[in-house]
């Protein structure tokens, strides 16, 4: 619905009794935003929603009044936080809201969404290389076909310049284990100390869960289209 500005809103509503229904909604939610904040939520600063930190990019103002995207959520001051899509950081930039939202003039970075996927890029190999200093990553096929055949894969990365006949015959192994294929097999050999590698399975744990996270961030922030394989549902 378009955008109603004050004067007409008792209009716009059928008149008073229902202008006053609306303000009570408002108000429903509005709590129910701050139990949601007190449970982990952040408020959006583009659509107004509040939702899990696992959706959300946060930045915050730099010293010298520069924008800076914190992906690890550890720089100080103030978070200014945004849905993890290409789209609203484009449209955040262009509308000049991360500045509003500060209530100061904030210079942002050239290329600020190609700036933040390469972020959570990283940070979804640097997960990887975690995942195998833990013993939690099997890496090669025979390792990966052990792992996707016993009940202990939560995700399974095949690269995008691998053979996609060997990896429907891998996914076939552990259908409901969802499959990413964002990285090439030097990403993902140079992310486990190896030169390539084409295919890695992580194990069920709390490291595969945050990387199915960043995995669902990535996919919102990447200027390619969806992943395929549905990466998008690792995190459910």
């Amino acid at each position: 619905m378009a955008p109603v500005n004050e004067t007409g809103a008792e209009q716009a509503f059928g008149g008073r009794g229902q202008i006053r229904g609306k303000m009570a909604a408002g108000g429903k939610h509005r709590k129910a935003d701050r139990r949601s904040k007190a449970a982990g939520g952040r408020r959006c600063l583009l659509s107004g929603e509040t939702l899990p930190r696992s959706r959300l990019i946060r930045f915050v103002a730099g010293p010298g009044g520069e924008l800076v995207p914190d992906i690890d959520e550890r720089l100080p001051g103030r978070g200014l936080w945004l849905r993890a899509e290409r789209d609203m950081i484009d449209r955040a930039c262009a509308k000049k809201a991360f500045s509003r939202a500060a209530r100061t003039q904030l210079t942002v970075p050239d290329g600020l969404a190609d700036q933040v996927e390469a972020m959570v890029r990283r940070k979804c190999l640097d997960l990887l290389g975690l995942a195998r200093r833990g013993g939690q990553l099997a890496g090669g096929a025979q390792q990966v076909r052990d792992m996707l055949s016993g009940t202990g894969a939560a995700l399974f990365l095949s690269a995008s310049d691998g053979s996609a006949d060997e990896r429907g015959k891998m996914s076939a192994l552990a259908p409901g284990v969802p499959v990413c294929t964002r990285f090439t097999s030097a990403e993902l050999g140079q992310a486990i100390g190896r030169e390539r590698v084409v295919h890695v399975a992580v194990a069920d744990s709390g490291l595969a869960a945050r990387l199915a996270n960043e995995l669902r961030r990535l996919a919102g922030l990447s200027a390619e289209g969806g992943t395929r394989g549905g990466t998008e549902t690792a995190a459910a």
